[in-house]
């Protein structure tokens, strides 16, 4: 017999210390470098001092956070990641993609996103911003980059079957926000795809406003005749030459692509 409160019923009323814990612990991994103090979090959180403090004070008591008396900054411990244990990923994710990309934080040194459509955009399923000591972005994972603006994005509707483009199309061209404005527009579309099927990769140079300063690249992954998504990498405007991205960085970016792509082939099938 169920015992618990059902999340959907609205039967009970939410938990508003649990709400604002949760939102304390967002806000600490989202923090540059993975540290911040009292003040910085109240401010993040529009919430006051002494309730953050308090907050972070019984996060602190479950293993979570730890304190640092000197600097009065806050960090999260390594406890955090069993609340991810028991998640459930698509298998290639978990079995292929995350491995491989592990191993590749040496040779790539710049952080990737991979992603995998998700009704007109790509929700990055594995990361390596937590791996790289060159991310400026810790809490990637579940997050969704708009598809026309984006490298990852790009990469996969340059790449994905006729259909698949035009449902993710359609799904947007009904929104009244930028993103639905974008896919209406026939000339743009062609053009964002004219561009990244020439060059075999997707590309973008700060057209997403939300992230301004940042560049990637990205190509899609291919398993057989099935476009799972794509992997990104992601770098400030002014780190990478054109000369060193296609020299350096695209050849090691398109084999670790294709390993996963090979590699997940046996999970799909199996």
């Amino acid at each position: 017999m169920r015992t618990g409160p059902r999340s959907s019923s609205g039967q009970y009323k939410p938990v508003r210390g649990l709400i604002r814990g949760v939102a304390v612990l967002e806000a600490l991994n989202r923090a540059p470098g993975g540290f911040a103090t009292v003040t910085e979090l109240s401010r993040q959180c529009a919430m006051h001092r002494t309730t953050v403090k308090r907050l972070l004070e019984s996060l602190a008591d479950c293993g979570y956070v730890r304190h640092e008396d000197q600097t009065g900054c806050y960090w999260l411990t390594d406890h955090v990641q069993r609340l991810s244990a028991g998640r459930i990923e698509e298998p290639w994710v978990a079995r292929v993609a995350e491995p491989l990309m592990r191993t590749s934080v040496s040779r790539l040194i710049w952080p990737c996103d991979l992603g995998s459509p998700d009704a007109g955009f790509m929700a990055i399923r594995a990361s390596t911003h937590g791996l790289s000591g060159l991310s400026q972005h810790r809490a990637m994972i579940g997050e969704r980059l708009p598809m026309l603006v984006t490298a990852a994005g790009r990469a996969y509707l340059a790449a994905c079957s006729e259909p698949e483009r035009k449902a993710h199309l359609a799904i947007l061209k009904v929104r009244t926000d930028t993103w639905g404005e974008l896919s209406r527009d026939r000339s743009y579309v062609s053009r964002v795809l004219r561009q990244t099927r020439s060059t075999g990769y997707g590309f973008n140079h700060g057209e997403w406003a939300r992230e301004p300063d940042f560049a990637a690249v990205a190509v899609s992954i291919n398993a057989g005749d099935r476009v799972l998504g794509a992997i990104n990498l992601v770098f400030p405007k002014s780190a990478i030459t054109a000369i060193e991205l296609d020299r350096r960085f695209l050849p090691g970016l398109r084999r670790l692509a294709d390993e996963i792509g090979r590699k997940s082939l046996a999970v799909l099938d199996g």
